[in-house]
């Protein structure tokens, strides 16, 4: 895998950061996300399929997430030139026009806004089946085993945490054997590969700069952003947020410093000394007024 360049790295977290306020999507689970599927490289292809860019968006997961909500962000044009068959398929009439859209996924801001709102979707499904809040694991799972598989093998789990996981996705452990089975060659149970797919999303996103766990609930940071905006206000020491709202200085970084010290990132973090707590805060900071 290349190195990533430290500036490179900062513009695709800036771009993650921004498809996670306009989408509502935890940023620590498109951070993780980002870090496994490709390395956090807008550039990336795989050498097995079609998948391409920062998400690995295969050719039909592209267009289809593109027909649904290219509009919504200024990709009306390409929304419109998308058509979908009979049998599901997603077609482009021209072939220069297929493959400019498709080369959107290179680009991490189209990237990253696709990959939430793909997310969101889910998300809602999920919930919707399962009857609970979807965690970043679960949203992974989907991403993982497509949204049929991510039902079947969740509300099994539910039921039999010990079945094994390669006797109900036997194409699925052909493919990921590493996932399906421990290096004894035991196949492991829907319960152990769960655990595994979270620790893999967990570790991506530490590894990429991540405030909290990618597997936990999805809307801790959106939350916390709410709650910060809705209390800030003060008269003095103005600032312009990102979204046009006014408010202090004072109360932004009290909020922000709140933020960070939740969950399993509690620390007492000193604002005047240098400190990577310091950094992530700096980042959180410049990504909210839109820098």
């Amino acid at each position: 895998m290349s190195v990533v360049s430290v500036n490179t790295r900062a513009s695709v977290q800036t771009a993650i950061a921004a498809a996670s306020r306009k989408t509502g999507v935890d940023f620590n689970y498109l951070l993780g996300q980002a870090q496994v599927e490709s390395g956090m490289r807008a550039d990336a292809r795989a050498g097995t399929s079609s998948a391409a860019g920062l998400y690995q968006f295969i050719d039909q997961s592209w267009l289809g997430v593109i027909k649904q909500h290219g509009a919504e962000h200024g990709l009306g044009w390409a929304a419109d030139n998308i058509s979908r068959t009979s049998s599901g398929r997603y077609v482009v009439s021209d072939a220069g026009t297929r493959q400019a859209i498709l080369n959107l996924r290179s680009d991490p801001q189209t990237s990253a806004l696709m990959a939430a709102e793909h997310a969101a979707d889910n998300k809602a499904a999920l919930e919707g089946s399962l009857d609970r809040p979807a965690t970043g694991t679960d949203l992974y799972m989907a991403h993982f085993l497509g949204l049929g598989g991510a039902r079947s093998f969740l509300s099994t789990m539910e039921n039999n945490p010990g079945r094994t996981g390669a006797s109900m996705f036997p194409a699925a452990a052909r493919a990921n054997r590493g996932i399906f089975y421990a290096s004894n060659g035991q196949p492991r149970t829907l319960g152990q590969i769960y655990e595994k797919l979270s620790g893999k999303l967990d570790r991506g996103a530490a590894s990429a700069g991540a405030t909290g766990l990618a597997s936990d609930g999805l809307d801790a940071l959106s939350q916390g952003l709410d709650d910060f905006g809705a209390s800030i206000g003060d008269d003095n020491n103005e600032v312009i947020l990102g979204n046009g709202a006014v408010g202090g200085d004072r109360h932004w970084i009290q909020n922000t410093l709140a933020q960070l010290n939740t969950g399993n990132q509690r620390e007492a973090i000193n604002p005047l000394r240098p400190t990577p707590a310091n950094a992530r805060l700096a980042y959180l900071m410049l990504a909210n007024l839109g820098a």
